[in-house]
Order: structure tokens, then C-alpha cells, then sequence
């Protein structure tokens, strides 16, 4: 009888554990730093989504610069990113005396976070400012994966996947409780092969998961579903989309 209780509760555990592995959640950086500067109240400055910055009284440029463009007037690079958050200004702008002044002269003035977030979680906010910036992005001779992304923009695939395909937003029912971004850890699970790929887009769903069983539960339970893009397709999209995918999963 012990021996029976015991083989039970080894076989509890195990269960519990493989479920736990299955859906613990693994987020792209970006959508980490995108959750974290919804926590620290970055939004509200630099709008929903970093996207549209507040009105500023007093600075010439009259608003906080949004993470979609205005903030490479700020900051070039990662590591210029890394300083404006950690310090609250970037080091070669702080020698400025134009805009130390400009600075002194506006009603909102961005906060320093290096004694409130790690390195780590500096980094990860880093990643979400360059997602939502759209850098980095494929160069202009990689024609089919700059095709790509245009046509993922167009299509709307960026609606659910974020900027770049690099976010992963809720998605209450799903098995991990997030759409898979396309540079993460997960997007390998769901799709094995170009061929895969292929069906995700014609059909919403890979063959292999449409017949199974485990999988086409939580597929139905979730909110937000996959839509399949078979009527929508021009020539070559697929091709493209699949140049910019692997671009992606090679550069983050």
C-alpha cells in the first residue's frame, strides 16, 4: 500500500512538474521591458504604449518624446538608451548647456531609474524602447525581409504581435497566457519548419497542432485566435514573411 501511495505521489510530481515546464512563460525582452514601463509608469509621460508623448510646458520641442521616432533625438544607439534610462539624460547631451537649460525650462523632467531597476531590467526596457522604434530593422539590401515586414504591417500580423512581431501581449485561455512573439522562445515550439509556417498563415493553425487534441483545447479557449490569411495573400507574401521571421530570429 505504501508503495502504491508513494508511486502516486512521484507520479503527482512529475505531472505537476511537466506542466509547470510546459507553461511557464518564457517573454521576448521586449515584451518584458514593455510590461516593466507599464509598471514604473513610463506611459505616463510618453503615452500608451511609449507611442505619444505628453504635452511638455515650456520646451521648445513642447512634448515628451515618444519611443516611435522622437526619442533617437535623444538617444542614437543601445547604449545611449541604457544612460537616458539609468541617468535620466544621455552623458554627451548632459554637457550641453542649451539643454541643461531646456531641461530646467520644462514642466516634466525624466527621472533617473538606476536605483530602482537592475541591469538587467534596464536592458530589458532598452529592448522595448528600440522594438516600439522599430530598430533594429532589416538594411535596404535584404529586400524580401523588408518586404516582409511591410507586408506583416499591413496585414495587421503587428496588431497582435506587437512591433516587429517582437511583443507578446495577453491573451487570456492560451496556454501561457500570451500571443508568442516571433523572435521568442515559444515561436520555435508552434512552428518547426518553413512548411509550418506556411499553414500559421494560410490557415491560423499548423497542421500538426490542428490534430491535436491538447492543443486544440487551448486553442479554443483563447481569446485572441489565430485568423488565417489564405484570402488575403498577394504573390510571394509568404516568402517574404518568412525572409523577415528568420531575419528576426537571427538579429535579436
Amino acid at each position: 500500500m505504501r508503495l502504491i501511495i508513494r508511486l502516486m505521489g512521484l507520479a503527482i510530481l512529475l505531472a505537476t512538474t511537466a506542466w509547470t515546464f510546459l507553461t511557464w512563460p518564457r517573454l521576448p525582452t521586449a515584451e518584458r521591458g514593455h510590461r516593466l514601463a507599464q509598471a514604473q509608469g513610463c506611459f505616463t509621460c510618453h503615452g500608451e504604449g511609449g507611442l505619444k508623448g505628453a504635452m511638455n510646458p515650456g520646451r521648445k520641442d513642447k512634448s515628451v518624446p515618444g519611443f516611435g521616432g522622437d526619442v533617437m533625438m535623444y538617444a542614437h544607439d543601445a547604449n545611449d538608451l541604457r544612460e537616458w534610462i539609468r541617468d535620466g539624460v544621455v552623458k554627451r547631451r548632459a554637457q550641453s548647456e542649451s539643454y541643461k537649460q531646456q531641461r530646467a525650462a520644462g514642466a516634466l523632467v525624466m527621472p533617473a531609474f538606476g536605483k530602482r531597476l537592475s541591469g538587467p531590467q534596464i536592458d530589458d526596457l532598452v529592448a522595448y524602447v528600440q522594438a516600439a522604434s522599430g530598430d533594429p530593422e532589416p538594411e535596404e539590401s535584404d529586400t524580401l525581409a523588408t518586404r516582409g515586414l511591410a507586408r506583416a504591417e499591413a496585414l495587421g500580423c503587428v496588431g497582435c504581435h506587437g512591433a516587429g512581431g517582437r511583443l507578446a501581449a495577453r491573451n487570456p485561455g492560451s496556454l501561457k497566457g500570451y500571443i508568442p512573439s516571433w523572435d521568442g522562445a515559444d515561436f520555435a515550439e508552434l512552428v518547426q519548419d518553413r512548411g509550418e509556417f506556411d499553414g500559421w498563415v494560410r490557415h491560423g493553425v499548423s497542421d500538426r497542432l490542428k490534430d491535436n487534441a491538447a492543443a486544440g483545447f487551448f486553442l479554443g479557449r483563447a481569446t485572441v485566435h489565430m485568423p488565417g490569411y489564405e484570402k488575403h495573400l498577394e504573390s510571394g507574401d509568404l516568402d517574404a514573411l518568412w525572409a523577415y521571421v528568420t531575419w528576426l530570429r537571427k538579429v535579436r
